[in-house]
């Protein structure tokens, strides 16, 4: 690439090579796969688009017809005031064409603000929902902010993409293609000669924004990514900033990251005006011939005065075309970068997909089979889970215990078909996941996580985030079951309350009780709680205990627990070690066996911690082991 040497060689080039070579970089399309997506988007109304794009190219005509009706004002004016009529006949053909002009474009543009808001809508909805459809693991290792930018950008782009080619484009090929005919029915050569020349501005036009220009848009299109994933990145964990002071730390990171957009932009921009100055070149060389020419014919005969107005009259209206053509390529070029993220959404196969026309179900009992899973993250060059069988009765209380890493998170998220098995299946009530559609999957399954994820909303619509049309009085019945309805109603505008993004202004005890008001209000026949109180203290964990006692009543539940006292009561203990159930049973039955279990039982109440740190089996590390 050009700017891997030379003048642009020093800070263009690394920053060239550091974007390129990033795993995340998406796998490019050409311009025409980007335009057969945007024609698509076109086709969504082609009962708007096609009287938009016929009146445009009526008020083209009209332009075309301009320069015949100057040349017939030439002509009468040069005959002499005995044909003042017929100069003033063609004086108002020119303004009706004009003014026919102005007013064909004013109606097209209306029609064409509609169809521009209704296909812009469209297509960030359709990527949002694109994205939304992404599995677990591709958000896990994309950057949110990157993708906002990339939709937000590509829903602008698909504007400036849009209206380059129906406003800009494709009148001046008409316009090119009209003159040059026009010009060569009068003087053949002479219209060889502008055709010639209009051939060549348009190759050097996009050979340069093709080859020249495009490669380092792209990149700089990639650090603007960049920005915006740094900007959410910080900005979201602005708690943890906050808490190492580290606010100029960070200040000084973004600012690294905005540079070096700065400083490829800048190269991007030259070459803009690189490319600018070459097409002006073309167009100068093009205008000075054709002038030459015009007065050579005149002097020599073959060319009247109104033919000669004609010709200018045609070339002042092309030139003015083809200035806006070599800015119109090269905004072209950049919108269909900046379209393209968009065009791979729309692309990309969900890895985690519903089966088409699967009919609606409801889980009712709650009974969950493992049946042979075979189960491999992708990358990984190990098998997770190698034929796991497994069957949790209806209503069962099971807890899954385990050090780190050895496939207890792995197992809930197959139960929500987070992921696809490689092989076996899971079951629900008799249904494998892969057979019914997700939503109808994830409502018979309510969740609460270490973490709970709450939106930038009120507490009460995180609450009935679980049902969409919750009346309040059920969900002040959830808070208050979840033992939330106290401090809710300490608030100032009570489950009107903002909580902040990610639910900052709450504490951990009260973010977590409103996630159980949630999977109250949910009243799913599966419950997930995956280490519900680890990161509470020892009375709001008792609050929260007594929560998920009562929600736990009657549901098939999942337990993921690093304490031990949250599992004693659990009807059954897994006891996971690298994907494999070593040991099951209850937590009497365990204790007494001598396992691996009741050694963290010992460890868990310090009578026997010295003991069981050395026997602890392998890759169960005493840190873990503790913590479990």
């Amino acid at each position: 690439m050009a700017c891997e040497s030379g003048q642009e060689g020093g800070a263009g080039g690394a920053i060239f090579m550091a974007v390129l070579d990033d795993d995340d970089a998406p796998r490019a399309l050409s311009n025409l796969q980007v335009l057969q997506f945007l024609w698509r988007v076109w086709m969504r109304r082609p009962w708007i688009f096609w009287p938009s794009a016929g009146l445009m190219m009526l008020a083209v005509a009209m332009d075309l017809a301009m320069p015949f009706a100057a040349g017939a004002i030439a002509t009468a004016v040069a005959a002499g005031p005995a044909q003042a009529s017929t100069a003033w006949a063609a004086l108002w053909v020119f303004l009706g064409l004009s003014f026919g002009a102005f007013l064909t474009r004013n109606v097209a543009s209306r029609f064409w603000n509609r169809f521009a808001a209704h296909n812009m809508n469209d297509l960030v909805t359709r990527s949002f929902a694109d994205v939304q459809a992404n599995s677990a693991d591709w958000h896990a290792n994309t950057f949110a902010g990157s993708t906002v930018r990339k939709i937000t950008r590509g829903m602008w782009a698909y504007d400036t993409l849009s209206d380059i080619l129906i406003w800009g484009l494709g009148p001046t090929f008409a316009v090119m293609i009209g003159v040059s005919i026009a010009v060569a029915l009068q003087w053949p050569l002479l219209g060889v000669y502008v055709a010639v020349m209009i051939t060549l501005f348009v190759a050097s036009v996009a050979a340069l924004s093709r080859f020249y220009i495009r490669p380092a848009n792209r990149i700089s299109q990639r650090l603007d990514s960049r920005i915006g994933a740094a900007l959410a990145d910080s900005l979201g964990n602005n708690p943890t900033v906050k808490a190492f002071g580290a606010d100029g730390r960070e200040s000084r990171r973004f600012a690294q990251v905005a540079g070096r957009w700065s400083r490829m932009a800048v190269i991007t921009w030259d070459r803009f005006s690189n490319g600018w100055l070459a097409h002006n070149i073309i167009l100068t060389a093009l205008q000075a011939g054709l002038m030459i020419q015009l007065v050579h014919l005149w002097q020599t005969g073959r060319a009247t005065p109104g033919a000669v107005t004609f010709a200018i009259a045609a070339f002042l209206m092309l030139s003015g075309y083809l200035r806006q053509f070599g800015e119109h390529i090269q905004m072209l070029q950049r919108a269909i970068d900046e379209l393209e993220d968009v065009a791979l959404f729309a692309r990309m196969a969900p890895e985690v997909a519903d089966p088409i026309a699967a009919p609606s179900w409801r889980a009712a009992r709650g009974e969950i089979v493992f049946d042979a899973v075979t189960f491999q993250y992708r990358g990984q060059d190990e098998r997770l889970y190698d034929r796991l069988s497994l069957r949790i009765a209806p209503g069962e209380t099971v807890a899954l215990v385990g050090a780190t890493g050895s496939g207890k998170s792995t197992f809930v998220k197959l139960v929500q078909r987070l992921y696809d098995v490689t092989e076996g299946s899971v079951r629900i009530d008799g249904a494998d996941v892969r057979t019914v559609r997700q939503a109808d999957l994830r409502r018979a399954i309510a969740v609460v996580p270490q973490e709970p994820g709450l939106f930038h909303r009120s507490i009460g619509a995180n609450i009935a985030y679980a049902r969409p049309g919750a009346g309040r009085a059920a969900v002040e019945a959830a808070a208050r079951q979840a033992r939330a309805l106290d401090f809710i109603s300490r608030l100032p505008r009570g489950l009107d309350t903002l909580v902040g993004e990610r639910g900052v202004k709450l504490s951990g005890g009260e973010r977590q009780r409103v996630a159980l008001a949630r999977a109250f209000l949910a009243d799913a026949p599966i419950l997930i709680l995956d280490e519900a109180t680890s990161s509470l203290d020892t009375e709001t964990e008792a609050e929260v205990q007594a929560a998920m006692k009562e929600l736990m009543r009657g549901r098939t539940t999942i337990l993921i627990a690093h304490r031990l006292s949250t599992v004693r009561e659990a009807d059954r203990i897994l006891v996971f070690d690298r994907g494999r159930i070593v040991e099951q049973g209850t937590h009497i039955s365990l204790v007494a066996s001598g396992g691996r279990y009741a050694r963290l039982h010992a460890i868990a109440r310090g009578g026997e911690d010295l003991v069981a740190l050395a026997g602890a089996p392998e890759g169960l590390a005493a840190d873990e082991t503790l913590r479990a």
